[in-house]
């Protein structure tokens, strides 16, 4: 009998250790976002706090963007000066 393919998230669960396998799909679920998704629809969001926090998720956004170039900035090699701003 053939069964068909999983299209969702598939954890493997090993040696019937069913714990690390729950970890790792939570971990998963986590990491892209629909843990997140999951609790805003349980309950009903007001048209106020949507426009908070997605102008919160765009500060922090842009913040993580400038951070993250600046640190890139700060791990280049082969720069003439070692340390910007320091003498």
């Amino acid at each position: 009998m053939r069964h068909t393919p999983f299209i969702s998230r598939t954890v493997l669960v090993r040696d019937g250790n069913v714990d690390s396998a729950f970890r790792l799909l939570n971990r998963i679920l986590g990491s892209e976002g629909l843990l997140e998704q999951w609790r805003r629809c349980r309950f009903y969001e007001k048209p106020t706090q949507v426009r908070r926090r997605v102008n919160f998720e765009k500060c922090k956004a842009l913040y993580n963007e400038d951070m993250s170039r600046k640190v890139q900035f700060l791990l280049r090699k082969n720069r003439v000066d070692a340390f910007p701003g320091c003498q």
